[in-house]
């Protein structure tokens, strides 16, 4: 089990546990659009749902996982959490999802499976959750586009070298970035993560920053104890 300030999950049946790629989304996504629905996209252990419920107050939040052990694990964690009238989780794949929109959502999260390489793992279960073929970025892209409020907010966290093509994808669907911050593990390393926030609005002047995480071995910086205090127990 894995507790944070005001939730805990358990992950025994997921295939992808609790990490930092999942915790800085579900800290640093945009939410000053004051959002009354949100949609997690292979929402795992349920965790950046569950980091939206503590942030916000939006009344729907809906998750979507694929796999039966994780949808199973990411509704006991919703039910086990102070916010389990706000939150549901579908099991369904995207696609399934998509062919009959019921409702839009003015923040739509994804923490997209992203090897896109031919390796794979003896764990069929792992694969799936990591693997891009599971969830091309297209895909997702189509799916925001479809399923996102004239004011909404689509935000995720990709490998940064995956950056330039997924803003090219998203700009092919009129969704312009709001937001883009760049992750290093520590100052030395080169940068690994890309937290990117898009609109249907385009900006010319939107902020990009740099995010550190620590200075050497479990020295974290300002800034990303600043992102993380409300949910890390030892922040």
């Amino acid at each position: 089990m894995f507790s944070f300030k005001q939730f805990s999950i358990h992950q025994d049946r997921c295939a992808m546990k609790v990490g930092t790629d999942g915790v800085l989304l579900g800290a640093w996504t945009p939410i000053n659009n004051n959002p009354f629905s949100i949609l997690d996209i292979g929402t795992g252990t349920g965790i950046i749902a569950l980091m939206l419920a503590q942030r916000s107050g939006a009344e729907q939040i809906d998750a979507l996982e694929i796999d039966e052990e994780g949808y199973e694990q990411a509704t006991d964690n919703f039910e086990n959490s102070p916010w389990n009238d706000r939150l549901f989780c579908f099991h369904a794949g995207l696609d399934e999802f998509v062919e009959e929109p019921e409702d839009e959502y003015d923040v739509i999260v994804s923490n997209p499976p992203f090897f896109s390489e031919d390796y794979k793992s003896n764990s069929e279960q792992r694969d799936l959750a990591r693997f891009q073929d599971a969830m091309p970025f297209d895909e997702l892209i189509e799916a925001a586009d479809l399923l996102l409020s004239e004011n909404g907010i689509f935000s995720v966290i990709i490998p940064f070298k995956e950056e330039e093509k997924f803003l090219a994808l998203a700009n092919e669907y009129e969704l312009y970035p709001l937001k883009i911050t760049r992750v290093k593990g520590t100052p030395a390393s080169e940068i690994k993560r890309s937290l990117l926030a898009f609109s249907r609005n385009e900006i010319t002047d939107f902020l990009v920053d740099e995010l550190i995480i620590e200075t050497e071995r479990h020295i974290y910086t300002p800034e990303y104890i600043a992102l993380t205090k409300d949910f890390y127990l030892k922040m």
